[in-house]
């Protein structure tokens, strides 16, 4: 089995998150609009589109509520079928709650793509395989490579794979 998700220290510098969690409040209805928007038309709602690489969506379970979690994010395929997504929060000092959530539910995570909802293992990617990882993601989204330099907590790369029977 691989390893568990694994959680870096918190930096001590980083983006702070526009308009903080009053702006997180205000956008909370919008985020729904455009996950259902995504559900409706199998990923290819204008939002999509607007992307130079995939969204897909993210289920989790709350890590203290254990209520249902979802939030929009990079999805990057890899050769082998699995999923990479970037813990970034735009480079930001602290991790994204979505990272908390897998940490404390790790057999409750559920990836959308398109159409298609299946369970996945999330794995942290570690060392040369973590930097090789990063990079090949910043080779499609450029603004992840930008990330690392507003920070100085490493942002972890998770690997997700598809539960077999899912």
């Amino acid at each position: 089995m691989a390893a568990p998700i694994e959680k870096p220290a918190n930096g001590t510098r980083g983006t702070d998150m526009p308009g903080g969690k009053l702006l997180q409040k205000v956008l909370g209805p919008l985020a729904k609009m455009q996950i259902g928007s995504y559900r409706k038309s199998g990923g290819t709602d204008r939002m999509s589109r607007m992307m130079p690489f995939p969204l897909i969506l993210l289920t989790t379970k709350g890590a203290k509520s254990g209520a249902e979690r979802i939030v929009a994010l990079g999805g990057f395929q890899e050769g082998d079928g699995s999923w990479l997504i970037v813990a970034s929060k735009g480079g930001s000092k602290t991790h994204p709650a979505w990272l908390n959530n897998m940490i404390a539910h790790p057999d409750d995570i559920w990836l959308e793509v398109g159409k298609q909802k299946m369970k996945v293992h999330a794995e942290s990617l570690r060392g040369v395989e973590r930097d090789e990882a990063y990079s090949r993601v910043a080779t499609v989204a450029p603004q992840y490579g930008e990330y690392p330099k507003k920070t100085d907590r490493q942002i972890p790369v998770i690997k997700l794979t598809t539960v077999s029977g899912s």
